[in-house]
């Protein structure tokens, strides 16, 4: 693709985003002004006229939703070559590299990321285990400043040092044994992905010099939503061609509440005093209107680099505004309006959406289109890995790769129901402290544990002997395959077969997911 074709329909800040590619950049682009195309352009640009390697190139965005359409875009302007271009997620990124050198700081490549009920039932039995009131210290908080921590980079360590309410102090003390196990479990949580990463680079300096010297150019979207964490791992990365062109708004800014840091854009360039800045101001999503109230109130920010965005597109329909007294208040208003439009332009029922900000304004909304008797159907619900199923069956997959997981292991030891309560498990648990062995070693050694009743060791070993099974099966059969003899040797399936519920709607759908974790396993190995 020539240069011309690469910058044909482009306004001239586009242009020179995509032609400036040496040294650091600061691309501040204001909602709608094409941001994505000028990163994919100029990462197009780089490969075909500058003769840059695909595989020196990274562009890291935040969802794997973005990361996903700029691959596709990236790709119908370079062909094949896009494949070696990486384009990912910042956690994608840490996983691909801890994969692949993780070891160097003494874990297993074969590590587990722990979901959400993973981590809160370990903090749960942490506080047990501490003799500390989870009614008066939530799980759900302290996992939240944990996150916190590690977004700022801050070990079990340095968050006790710096520890100063009640509150704190629980939270390094669990903090500290949180981490604890999770090593011993061989896994990380979501914020460890980056954290560790930034270990192993600090650890070991001939490591980090291998992916500064692989990555010569390195795009980072929406760069005002980063964290410290994702701060600290994107300069080390740039260090040393310093080839960094970041994209962000600071007037888009709204992750304070879960770590992002606006002033890492907004102080680019003291970072780097030779940057040059780019200001993508033209709108091609908003109508006049939209864009000079847009600038009314954006112009109210105490804390901005000034811009004003314009647009060629027309005025358009004025925004009209209510502010309703109270929850009721409002889905009356929007009731009243989709009737009004139904009576007066004959719209359908189906023409209509209604949005809103957090679950758990749904409910006064949904009872107000009952008593209105007006049909209506929510979207979303849970997501498909939410699923206790799903999650069950992905625990038993976890196991086969990962023995040490023992976090994996209770979670599905009595699932199916095999006669192991708790009790049992803790005593489990308390033997394998004693002789060091993870959950499932435990469990195939029961018969050496005290305090467990014979009946419940059977079981347990039964257990053990199947995982073992399982786990030797996983060098020859596909994940599909492997699937299917778990659900099939564990009792899983026989089990949901056998409930009450098997004619249910609710119970066939559950059969129907099982196959379907097959088919996306398969999917995610290709």
């Amino acid at each position: 693709m020539s240069k011309e074709s690469l910058l044909a329909g482009m306004n001239d800040k586009q242009q020179e985003a995509v032609l400036d590619t040496e040294g650091p950049l600061l691309i501040m682009a204001g909602a709608g002004s094409g941001k994505t195309r000028v990163l994919t352009h100029r990462v197009a640009y780089l490969i075909e006229e500058q003769g840059v390697n695909p595989w020196n190139v990274l562009a890291i965005t935040f969802t794997n939703k973005a990361a996903r359409e700029m691959r596709e875009r990236v790709g119908k302007l370079l062909g094949d070559s896009a494949r070696d271009v990486w384009v990912s997620t910042f956690h994608a990124l840490c996983v691909r590299i801890l994969r692949r050198d993780i070891e160097q700081i003494g874990y297993n490549r074969a590590f587990t990321i722990a979901g959400t009920s993973e981590q809160r039932t370990l903090v749960k039995r942490i506080l047990t285990e501490q003799n500390i009131d989870s009614k008066k210290f939530d799980p759900r908080s302290i996992l939240s400043a944990i996150s916190n921590a590690k977004n700022d980079v801050q070990t079990p360590e340095m968050y006790k040092e710096s520890a100063a309410s009640p509150f704190e102090s629980v939270v390094a003390d669990v903090y500290v044994q949180y981490q604890r196990e999770l090593a011993a479990d061989q896994a990380v949580d979501f914020d460890d992905l980056i954290m560790l990463t930034i270990q192993l680079f600090k650890q070991n300096p001939e490591t980090l010099a291998w992916y500064q010297n692989k990555f010569h150019y390195i795009h980072v979207d929406e760069y005002q939503d980063t964290n410290n964490a994702q701060y600290t791992l994107v300069n080390m990365l740039a260090d040393k061609y310093k080839n960094l062109c970041v994209v962000g708004d600071a007037d888009q800014s709204i992750y304070g509440w879960r770590g992002a840091n606006m002033e890492n854009i907004l102080d680019f360039e003291k970072d780097y005093p030779q940057a040059d800045t780019v200001m993508l101001e033209q709108n091609y999503r908003s109508t006049k209107t939209i864009l000079t109230a847009a600038n009314a109130v954006i112009d109210n920010n105490s804390t901005r680099r000034p811009k004003k965005l314009w647009t060629e597109n027309d005025t358009g329909e004025l925004i009209s505004y209510y502010r309703g007294q109270s929850e009721s208040d409002e889905t009356h208003f929007v009731i009243a309006k989709i009737q009004e439009n139904i009576e007066e332009q004959h719209f359908n029922y189906g023409d209509f959406a209604v949005l809103y900000r957090t679950n758990a304004q749904s409910r006064v909304m949904e009872e107000s289109l009952v008593k209105a008797n007006i049909p209506y159907t929510m979207v979303g619900g849970n997501k498909f890995y939410d699923r206790k199923e799903i999650r069950d069956v992905l625990s038993y997959l976890t196991l086969v790769v990962n023995d040490q997981d023992s976090m994996n292991f209770e979670r599905i030891v009595n699932e199916p129901k095999r006669g192991i309560g708790q009790t049992s498990v803790d005593k489990l648990r308390l033997f394998a402290d004693e002789a060091g062995y993870s959950m499932l070693e435990a469990a195939s050694n029961v018969d050496m544990a005290n305090g467990i009743s014979a009946r419940t060791k059977g079981a347990l070993a039964k257990f053990a002997t199947t995982m073992n099974e399982l786990r030797a099966m996983r060098e020859y059969l596909s994940v599909t395959d492997l699937t299917q003899e778990i659900l099939n040797r564990t009792g899983y399936m026989k089990a949901l077969k056998d409930a009450k519920a098997t004619t249910s709607l609710g119970a066939q759908a559950r059969i129907e997911k099982y196959r379907r974790i097959s088919i996306r396993n398969e999917a995610i190995r290709r």
